[in-house]
């Protein structure tokens, strides 16, 4: 459980932690590391042990899952896709290609998603969602038809 917000956290490899703190690595410890979703929390990541905790003050990207509402921040780190991004598609076309783009990339192996995402696991959920979620605002389902 996060030490300040409390909710259960989602292990995350130790690699992740240290490509994604912008403050010296000395800090770092081989606690096992877990990440906060919470978006009402500032912590990112926390040691297992509860001991040790990063804050958004201190990671190199902004968070997608801490500032869900953010137009600008990445949904998927290592295409660099934003919900503006995604929202302006789907007002022209009607429709997504973010998903296949991503699936496109990840069959080329062209991702790293273990190091470039703060959450240290594929973005392919999270936008998917988003997408989902944009089509449905407008009345569209996610083939992008009403």
């Amino acid at each position: 459980m996060c030490p300040v917000c409390g909710q259960c956290g989602k292990p995350v490899e130790g690699q992740t932690v240290k490509a994604m703190l912008a403050i010296s690595l000395v800090h770092v410890t081989h606690e096992p590391y877990l990440f906060c979703a919470n978006p009402d929390c500032a912590i990112v990541y926390y040691a297992a042990d509860g001991e040790q905790t990063f804050s958004t003050a201190e990671v190199r990207e902004r968070v997608y899952q801490k500032e869900p509402g953010a137009g600008d921040v990445f949904v998927c780190y290592c295409f660099r896709h934003t919900p503006d991004e995604i929202r302006a598609e789907i007002a022209a076309t009607g429709r997504s290609t973010v998903v296949d783009a991503i699936n496109a990339g990840i069959r080329v192996g062209a991702c790293a998603c273990d190091l470039r995402n703060p959450q240290g696991s594929c973005c392919l959920g999270n936008a998917r969602a988003l997408v989902k979620l944009l089509l449905a605002e407008k009345g569209l389902t996610a083939i992008g038809r009403p």
